[in-house]
């Protein structure tokens, strides 16, 4: 198991054990860096010669080098970055790390003409790794989104969301989510919060069916909530996927629970579905390859980000 495992097992000790006192914070000083501050009119603050100091995890000084202040005799550790980029905390607000299985020869048909709508409705897809998902326990789930949440890790991913939909039942979501909330339970795992997509495709119980479905939606998605297991809601809006007034019996459900909702919207056409998300005064819409000037218009007007 990867080293995000090591502290995913959930339970308290039997017994209380008196915790050990606090080490002293460790005063580090970082030189010869890049630094990517965000400060000042260009939005990056770009220093070629800056420092940092760091107060155990604490970022108490920032600067170019030449400025570096004369620090209180502590002991201290001095890191030379030699000319390396350093950065803020990189966010990941839309990830799909909780699945089963692999889609890659769609690639290959992509490449050869296929759209993503023929895929779909050939079974491929969203259905395929559907049903990868399913046949896939929770452990082994765990096991493969935490070698994929590692990796973020590495790259300077410090927050990142992870949305279900590869469930698409309430038993397989709730799975989902489980592991997503799991994964951001490790020491040196990423913030993670959590996304409920079941509203994502419709599965094949379901077909033909789709207002049942999001009326099984709305009796599962309160369970889920209960058991804290949500922290926003989200679903696709498409032809392929739930028409606008489907999502929005979703929507309205998660704004009677306190949830703030996203949307998968104007992917394949344009569905109205950035200017109903933007009623709900959506975090965010994604994709948005056919967004209209309307949708635009609705999403600055509730401050939504486009993904």
């Amino acid at each position: 198991m990867t080293d995000l495992l090591e502290s995913f097992t959930p339970g308290l000790p039997e017994k209380a054990v008196a915790a050990p006192p606090a080490p002293a914070r460790l005063r580090r000083v970082w030189r010869n860096a890049r630094l990517a501050t965000l400060a000042g009119d260009t939005g990056w603050g770009f220093l070629e010669r800056g420092a940092m100091v760091t107060d155990g995890a604490r970022i108490s000084w920032v600067g170019p080098e030449s400025a570096l202040p004369a620090l209180p005799a502590t002991p201290a550790e001095e890191h030379d970055l030699g000319g390396t980029l350093v950065t803020p905390g990189l966010v990941d607000a839309h990830t799909h790390l909780v699945y089963g299985g692999l889609r890659a020869h769609e690639f290959e048909l992509r490449l050869q003409g296929a759209s993503y709508e023929d895929i779909a409705r050939a079974g491929g897809g969203i259905r395929s790794t559907v049903a990868a998902t399913r046949a896939a326990d929770e452990e082994r789930l765990l096991e493969l989104a935490a070698r994929r949440l590692r990796a973020l890790r590495d790259e300077g991913v410090t927050t990142v969301e992870i949305k279900s939909g590869y469930g698409l039942s309430y038993e397989d979501e709730a799975k989902c989510l489980r592991v997503a909330r799991r994964l951001g339970q490790g020491a040196n795992a990423p913030t993670v919060r959590t996304t409920s997509l079941a509203a994502h495709a419709l599965p094949h119980e379901f077909e033909g069916r789709a207002d049942a479905y999001v009326d099984a939606i709305c009796e599962w998605l309160p369970k889920w909530h209960a058991e804290g297991l949500v922290d926003a809601v989200d679903a696709f809006c498409e032809r392929i996927a739930f028409a606008p007034a489907q999502v929005e019996r979703v929507f309205a459900l998660a704004a009677s629970l306190g949830l703030p909702v996203k949307l998968h919207a104007e992917q394949l056409s344009d569905s109205g579905g950035a200017a109903l998300a933007s009623r709900y005064g959506a975090l965010s819409c994604d994709h948005l390859e056919w967004l209209s000037d309307d949708g635009v218009a609705a999403m600055k007007s509730a401050d939504s980000h486009s993904r």
